[in-house]
């Protein structure tokens, strides 16, 4: 057996807390591979709120989600994840919410995901996040902004309560360069 690189590790944490009917987000649908992942999970009964400030996201991913039939139970906003609030009414609970932080493979690498909007979107989807639901935060920080998104995002969530959550920080650390981690926040 050979461990999981993040991402992988980041479905495999994911799978079990989301069930048929449920909500979840994805907070950065870019390339739409979680957006398919979270959609096969919630089933024709469930929705999966996704969140991208790039059309050409949106528009690869609708693609996608038509061609696997998974299209239905998938919103997909043109907005960035700080507005997920806006799109939860209060009270909803989520199963899981994911993010890949950086850019868009295959785009313009100027445009970032940055610590302002980031920080907000992980605090609203903690406040809806049912008991036992996952946050998992994958975090590419191989560019300038990245390093101090990293920073900002570290900080915040080695402060959350842990009476309330636990947190998990997975990476290989014997990579060369600046090796991505996932980190995972689950509700007690």
């Amino acid at each position: 057996m050979n461990l999981e690189a993040p991402l992988t590790f980041s479905h495999t944490l994911l799978k079990p807390v989301i069930s048929s009917g449920d909500t979840v987000v994805d907070a950065t649908v870019g390339n739409g591979h979680d957006t398919i992942f979270l959609a096969s999970l919630v089933g024709k009964t469930g929705h999966v709120l996704g969140f991208d400030i790039q059309q050409q996201a949106l528009d690869t991913t609708t693609h996608q989600l038509v061609l696997t039939g998974l299209h239905p139970q998938t919103s997909l906003i043109l907005a960035g994840h700080e507005q997920l609030d806006n799109y939860l009414t209060t009270g909803q609970e989520i199963s899981a919410a994911t993010f890949n932080l950086g850019y868009l493979p295959g785009s313009d690498k100027s445009v970032t995901t940055t610590s302002r909007t980031t920080l907000p979107a992980i605090q609203a989807c903690l406040a809806h996040l049912r008991r036992g639901g996952i946050v998992s935060v994958m975090v590419y920080y191989g560019h300038p902004a990245g390093k101090i998104e990293k920073k900002a995002v570290l900080d915040y969530v080695s402060t959350l309560d842990q009476h309330r959550f636990q947190v998990l920080k997975y990476q290989f650390i014997n990579q060369v360069h600046e090796p991505p981690f996932l980190l995972a926040i689950q509700r007690r």
